[in-house]
């Protein structure tokens, strides 16, 4: 609730900020068109009750619970660009009170009224240019600030990828267009205001603030700079006092997998510890529970751990998580513990969303594709390096998509061979179906693919598909950037022998009889045959079909679907 509302309050003052930033832009064309946006479209708009209300209630509640936050941290040690939103958050308040309490507290209680932008612009950029430069200075401060709170809250989307260039041209675009027309409205009135006849004339019909008026402004100005100040040094004093008694009252130990160990005041959470000792640690939300990529694997603790709360059991439930898993930045522990962080330290957001029992290592029944370009090596023979790279990359791109648009997950490119996945996170019959119909489509855009590349061939591609279902293990494996969800088993092994009798039975797909009778896919004519596989006391049945496209379209699987009377495998040919 706390992180909903702070959300919820700074977006509403962004929406505040935004618009007058906007309008700010606006001096690009006249002053005139400034003061009749803000007249027309601001004002009526911020100025009604409920709105108005929204706006200085927002800034009350974002304000304490960042005050809240800033207690709650045990460590200071962030990243910087968590850092730059910390201190530009508590900067802008001291940089915006007195143009607040000059503007919006003075006509609200005050009764003064001014033609906000023709007074302002000469108020900041004639009479005192320095507090002008403050004013843009303040301006990017409020929008670099709130574009990093946006950022980090955006970022664990799955869609945010394919749309963080354009939200970089808009959050870069925004301030610019305002500094310009600020700085454009500031030119034009100070070239009128070279006349000593315009200010008569401009400022005739104004309230501007009189003496007296003025001097109480900075009154109420400075009384809330030294609350600022006050709140701050508050907090920072009250975290002081806590660390020494939290010192005093013992503190414990957080162990790592290479032999590294940090002590700890109780509460402070074990991302904070990694931090604190330096040791790097994935986490893409900052800290906030959001992307998971902080995960680690509880290795050894004494009873007393606290459970998860709710916010952290809703995340890791999304995950699949084990007992033994928690959050890093979530886990406060009172007791000795031994984590393992599961995620590397340069994790991403999509990496947040791989589900735990997958990179833990599970037992799976799935369905393995493996496909390889027959003959070419001869055909790479006497070309240059760059027209291989060109050709196998336009190959990749053709099968990569055919598969993925089948249901599979491409597992590795191993040369010019294609190992894929299918059914790791559904039913063992659902893969086999995808399966198939990858292997359909595969050779179907091995055709479309020949076409294209005819000027480029001497003889068009040829591949050999083998398929095989069974059980395997599911897990994450490698090292460093190399590591990757894959599956290793006889079951992965039979699959690629299955793919090599392509070249003895001259076919394009080689596919285990379990295979397709697990999919529900009758095929009268396919050709049939029994092999030995190492490994396997009996011989193994598989469908040999000279080209792929002969299987069957996925509808022509409906009547096999009725006769199935499992509720989930109908459900999955349905889907199909």
């Amino acid at each position: 609730m706390i992180r909903r509302i702070r959300l919820i309050s700074g977006l509403t003052m962004l929406a505040y900020v935004a618009m007058h930033l906007l309008n700010h832009a606006l001096g690009l064309v006249s002053v005139e068109a400034m003061s009749w946006a803000l007249a027309r479209i601001v004002v009526p708009v911020w100025s009604l009750p409920p709105m108005r209300a929204a706006l200085y209630t927002a800034f009350l509640l974002h304000y304490s619970l960042a005050l809240w936050a800033l207690w709650q941290r045990q460590s200071l040690r962030l990243r910087g660009s968590e850092y730059l939103q910390l201190v530009l958050g508590f900067t802008i308040p001291f940089m915006l009170v007195r143009h607040v309490v000059g503007t919006r507290v003075a006509e609200s209680f005050f009764g003064t009224d001014i033609a906000y932008y023709t007074w302002e612009l000469w108020r900041l950029f004639v009479l005192a240019p320095s507090r002008g430069y403050l004013q843009l200075t303040v301006l990017v401060i409020a929008w670099t600030h709130a574009m990093l709170g946006l950022h980090f809250w955006l970022r664990v989307r799955p869609w945010y990828a394919r749309w963080r260039e354009w939200a970089l041209i808009v959050a870069v675009l925004v301030p610019v267009l305002s500094l310009l027309g600020a700085a454009e409205g500031a030119r034009q009135i100070a070239a009128l205001a070279a006349d000593p006849a315009w200010q008569t004339n401009a400022f005739a019909a104004m309230r501007p603030p009189n003496l007296e008026t003025g001097a109480l402004l900075d009154q109420i100005g400075d009384a809330l700079l030294w609350f600022f100040a006050a709140a701050l040094a508050g907090v920072l004093a009250a975290r002081a006092v806590r660390r020494l008694w939290q010192r005093r009252h013992g503190v414990v130990r957080i162990s790592y997998p290479n032999g590294a160990f940090v002590d700890v005041v109780k509460g402070t959470s074990v991302l904070e510890a990694s931090r604190l000792a330096r040791i790097p640690h994935a986490s893409v939300c900052g800290g906030r529970g959001r992307c998971s990529t902080c995960r680690i694997r509880v290795r050894a603790a004494h009873p007393g751990l606290p459970p998860p709360g709710d916010d952290e059991r809703r995340v890791l439930n999304r995950i699949g998580a084990t007992p033994n898993v928690r959050l890093a930045c979530m886990l406060r522990p009172a007791v000795e513990v031994q984590v393992a962080p599961l995620l590397p330290p340069f994790a991403q957001a999509q990496d947040g969303l791989t589900r735990v029992d997958f990179a833990q290592g599970s037992e799976r029944e799935i369905a393995i594709l493996f496909a390889d370009i027959r003959g070419f090596t001869a055909l790479s023979e006497g070309r240059l390096p760059y027209d291989i790279v060109f050709i196998l990359n336009r190959y990749f791109s053709a099968m990569g998509r055919a598969i993925e648009s089948s249901g599979g997950r491409v597992d590795k490119f191993i040369g010019d061979g294609i190992m894929a996945l299918f059914g790791v996170t559904g039913e063992p019959a659902a893969g086999c179906r995808d399966a198939l119909a990858a292997a359909r489509l595969m050779s179907q855009r091995l055709v479309e693919l020949n076409l294209s590349l005819s000027g480029e061939l001497d003889a068009p591609l040829r591949i050999g598909i083998g398929i095989h279902v069974g059980p395997v293990i599911v897990g994450e494996m490698g090292y460093g950037s190399a590591t990757s969800i894959t599956a290793i088993g006889d079951s992965v092994n039979t699959a690629s022998r299955l793919e090599g009798l392509t070249k003895e039975f001259t076919a394009e797909l080689v596919v285990s009889a379990e295979t397709l009778d697990r999919a529900g896919c009758e095929v009268p004519g396919a050709r049939r045959a029994e092999i030995d596989i190492r490994g396997r006391h009996e011989r193994l049945e598989v469908a040999i079909f000279k080209s792929a496209a002969e299987l069957p379209a996925a509808d022509s699987a409906a009547p096999v679907a009725k006769e199935i009377e499992a509720v989930g495998e109908f459900e999955g040919l349905t889907d199909l």
